[in-house]
């Protein structure tokens, strides 16, 4: 990201000193020594994995601690005000004014019981009384226009149900950028976006940003998006800083083992590359040890490392600013640095076709949806469903399971004909076709520990005695990588990734032989997607065939053998993966191709707002 404005001459806008932020029951730290500071226009990228504490550091500066958390000391200081030193009426008038927030979710972030121009209102009459209707309606257009959005009448009184996600989320960016704050804290807002709506976001985010010289912090797992936008970027590791520096130097050169770590473990739209997931999970606050933190997973650690954490110093040989907490920066020497990318054979499926679709037809209520869709699936290989939200995707994948009943067509499992209503299958269909659903929280019972779902999912297949229960219980966690006591904790004990890991183990105990994906890596850390895919392409080696839906196209990159690109419910593109990803041959896959992030490629990206503002 560029700026016309001359660097020496930005304002300094926040100044975070020395903050702390501590567990209430324990004192223990959840992020501890935090130091930075950020400049007006300029986008400081915050990264690292679930636990890091990212979003612990991000409502921080709104000067807002979550529940059993306390911000314990340092200094906050948003334009030259030390936001810690306020009280709850004073937050709540420079929250909007000085500083906003742009929601991961906006389904749950705007008011569903207000209207889309009753939000924005609402917003100019809390924080600007003393300007007139006229001046506020002038202000709403402006930038509703900004964010590509139409001022009408119809639009403003739609409710946030009647948008778009894409369109959702550029209303709160209009929420948030409508006051001209200082400062924005953007949390994960592309995370649920297909590739061009995210391309859209981002430009608007980056657009806005110089025109009104407002600092943003992105917080991201996601860092191929980071590179699109930021202009540096902070590593967090268990609530520390392991890394800051500016974006080219941070991805050429890393010099922490960590971001080393994260960054291989993208997979990446332009180039096969073997997935390398960091092994090991980040300490949580109440169990980090004495020395580093990320001492038990780091190959180069010492006893040094055991015993002393290291300090965040700055790097003399570095032009610009570059800090890195790490007693070994010798590792460097010990590998190329740039040699990130590793050929990868994909999985080979055999010929055998095991899943057949043929005119495949859906609605909803009396739109359809889908038309005349055929494709067939062969065992042993990863079919990916890609395309725009509202393409067609999960309609058609939850049509193949069983989840659809408002389908007309056929499928064939291995040649049989398989009825469209679950219900109407038999117990031997049920069995090898499996779905696995994107959010595992909302599929898990919070009831119920993981040990007493899989045991009711064996006993209800296949009839099994206790020991026989236990025992394929104890295998599947096994196989998922996961530990014998999980079985005694409950969905909420679990990361986002051990429970997604749970949700692949409760498909396996059915021995599918077809397994349908659903956005199963959307929201998970770098580490965690690359962990979750190396465990679909052992599957595949065992002869599973998985229908994998996503909107990530380097995800497709890395696992599947073909792919077939939906748009408004047609299949327009369908082959090998290289093939359709290297050379696309229709012009609505090279759009989606064009606007898909990447460590590698160039970004060289033309201006597509017109057809994307729908």
């Amino acid at each position: 990201m560029t700026d016309n404005l001359n660097p020496s001459y930005k304002k300094t806008v926040l100044t975070v000193e020395n903050l702390n932020v501590s567990l209430v029951t324990t004192a223990n730290p959840i992020v501890s020594d935090i130091t930075f500071s950020l400049k007006e226009g300029e986008v400081l990228g915050l990264v690292g994995e679930s636990g890091s504490g990212k979003t612990t550091l991000s409502s921080a500066l709104l000067g807002y601690a979550r529940h059993g958390a306390k911000i314990v000391s340092g200094k906050i200081e948003i334009d030259g005000q030390d936001i810690l030193r306020l009280n709850d009426q004073q937050l709540r008038q420079i929250r909007g004014k000085k500083v906003s927030h742009v929601a991961q979710d906006p389904g749950t972030a705007l008011n569903p019981a207000l209207k889309i121009g009753q939000q924005l209102d609402e917003l100019l009459e809390v924080h600007q009384p003393e300007q007139s209707k006229a001046q506020h309606q002038g202000k709403i257009s402006k930038i509703l226009q900004e964010v590509g959005l139409p001022f009408d009448h119809d639009f403003l009184k739609r409710y946030p149900h009647q948008l778009s996600g894409g369109q959702q989320q550029r209303i709160l960016l209009a929420l948030a950028f409508i006051l001209q704050p200082k400062l924005i804290i953007l949390d994960e807002p592309t995370t649920a976006l297909d590739v061009t709506t995210q391309s859209l976001i981002l430009n608007i985010i980056r657009k806005l940003c110089q025109e009104y010289r407002v600092a943003a912090v992105y917080v991201s797992h996601d860092l191929t998006v980071v590179k699109d936008i930021t202009d540096r970027v902070i590593v967090l590791y268990a609530g520390k800083i392991a890394e800051d520096a500016v974006l080219d130097q941070l991805f050429e050169h890393p010099r922490h083992p960590y971001t080393y770590g994260l960054i291989r473990a993208i997979p990446d739209v332009a180039v096969k590359k073997a997935l390398a997931p960091i092994q090991g999970h980040a300490p949580s606050p109440n169990h980090r040890p004495k020395g580093c933190a990320f001492v038990d997973r780091c190959q180069y650690a010492t006893d040094l490392c055991h015993q002393k954490a290291p300090e965040l110093i700055q790097l003399a040989d570095e032009f610009d600013p570059h800090y890195v907490a790490c007693h070994h920066l010798e590792w460097v020497k010990l590998i190329d640095i740039h040699n990130i990318v590793d050929e990868l054979a994909h999985t080979r499926s055999d010929q055998t076709v095991v899943l057949k679709a043929q005119q495949v037809n859906a609605w909803y209520g009396s739109q359809q949806v889908l038309f005349d869709v055929a494709f067939d699936l062969k065992k042993g290989e990863c079919l990916a469903l890609v395309g725009e939200s509202g393409s067609g995707k999960t309609t058609l994948s939850k049509a193949i399971a069983g989840l659809n009943e408002s389908v007309e067509g056929q499928v064939y499992l291995e040649n049989e004909l398989l009825p469209f209503q679950a219900k109407k299958r038999s117990l031997k269909q049920r069995h090898k076709l499996q779905y696995i659903f994107q959010n595992p929280y909302k599929a898990l019972n919070p009831a119920h520990t993981i040990g007493q779902t899989l045991s009711k999912v064996v006993q209800h297949f296949f009839n099994t005695n206790a020991q026989e229960t236990a025992a394929r219980v104890s295998d599947v966690l096994a196989q998922v990588s996961l530990p014998e006591q999980t079985k005694s904790l409950y969905p909420r004990d679990l990361s986002g990734g051990e429970r997604q890991r749970i949700a692949i183990a409760r498909a396996l105990l059915c021995q599918p032989e077809i397994l349908i994906c659903d956005e199963i890596t959307s929201a998970l850390d770098v580490s965690v997607q690359a962990s979750i895919l190396q465990l679909l392409q052992e599957l595949q080696q065992h002869g599973v065939t998985i229908l994998f839906v996503t909107h990530n196209l380097g995800v497709v990159r890395a696992v599947a053998n073909r792919v077939a690109v939906l748009k408004q419910g047609r299949i327009v593109e369908f082959g090998e993966t290289d093939q359709v990803l290297s050379q696309p041959k229709h012009a609505y896959t090279q759009l989606l191709l064009s606007h898909a992030p990447s460590l590698v490629k160039a970004e060289t990206q033309e201006e597509t707002e017109s057809c994307l503002l729908v």
